[in-house]
């Protein structure tokens, strides 16, 4: 009969253990800024991984940014479920966040749930995020926290009703903006979320709303006072047209790279220079005479 060892020694390097729910509460609690980046595919999850980031999130700003669609309204679950298969493969230590899609989870509470079960179950996915902190989204998040799948919610600007919002610009910048802000972010806290993201609200705002927050805030546009960041894959890596949102910070120009290669290999093919001889595969002179006096 085997015995448990008394003590239990943690590695010296704890970021490399897989992230969970506490390690991310203590994160919070300790005050060690907490680090999220979009994914969407196998390369970028295997970047995210190698990075030691916390937190990943299959965003349906996948729709812009893989698929080419003009917003994140167009893209549907079973496209955003592809994503997130292919990042789930490229992961082993951060924590895995599906984004809802637009439609996925409005109707019903059960539409809600069945749609939160398919990015765990065919996906692999840790949590769910949903976007907005009104009364249907407050009900939705507390029906799949219900339903043991943990929640991330997300206020402020909020991409799928942006429309709704007056486009794609801050939030929360006069006092009644703000104030409803700060309500939407307690009563998605209060339904049981383990996190919200913050997004493109005054840094003074979310300063002020952050003594109230008792989970992990991520902040996307909206200041240093939150627990984190967020940026999406192809803003801070530069793999896009033009700069992006007054919050974006670049931290690389890959799209240029990208395209100055492609334009590189383009001219050696037109002008025979690729392949050359290095290149090619041999065969012995014996086996090509043979060849070529079969061959007609």
């Amino acid at each position: 009969m085997s015995t448990m060892p008394s003590t239990f020694h943690l590695p010296a390097d704890t970021s490399r253990l897989p992230m969970t729910l506490p390690r991310l509460h203590e994160k919070k609690a300790l005050g060690e800024p907490i680090v999220m980046v979009t994914a969407y595919d196998y390369p970028s999850a295997r970047a995210a991984d190698s990075a030691g980031v916390d937190l990943v999130l299959v965003g349906d700003s996948g729709a812009m940014t893989v698929l080419g669609y003009d917003s994140t309204v167009a893209v549907t679950l079973d496209e955003l479920l592809v994503l997130a298969r292919a990042t789930r493969r490229g992961l082993k230590m951060p924590f895995l966040v599906g984004d809802l899609p637009f439609g996925s989870y409005e109707i019903s509470d059960e539409q809600a749930v069945a749609t939160a079960f398919r990015f765990v179950k065919e996906a692999g996915c840790d949590a769910v995020k949903l976007e907005g902190g009104g009364e249907t989204s407050v009900k939705r998040a507390r029906a799949i926290v219900n339903a043991g799948i943990p929640v991330m919610g997300h206020v402020g600007l909020t991409p799928q009703t942006a429309t709704a919002l007056g486009g794609y610009k801050a939030q929360g910048r006069n006092a009644g903006a703000a104030t409803r802000i700060a309500r939407e972010a307690v009563a998605l806290q209060e339904a049981g979320c383990f996190s919200i993201v913050f997004e493109a609200i005054p840094s003074a705002v979310t300063e002020t709303i952050m003594p109230k927050m008792e989970i992990p805030v991520i902040g996307i546009g909206a200041g240093p006072a939150a627990d984190g960041q967020v940026l999406v894959y192809h803003d801070l890596l530069g793999i896009r047209e033009g700069r992006g949102a007054k919050f974006v910070q670049r931290y690389g120009d890959l799209l240029d790279d990208m395209i100055a290669g492609v334009t590189a290999y383009a001219e050696d093919v037109r002008t025979r220079r690729y392949p050359g001889p290095e290149h090619g595969y041999s065969i012995e002179v014996s086996e090509l005479a043979e060849f070529r006096s079969e061959w007609p």
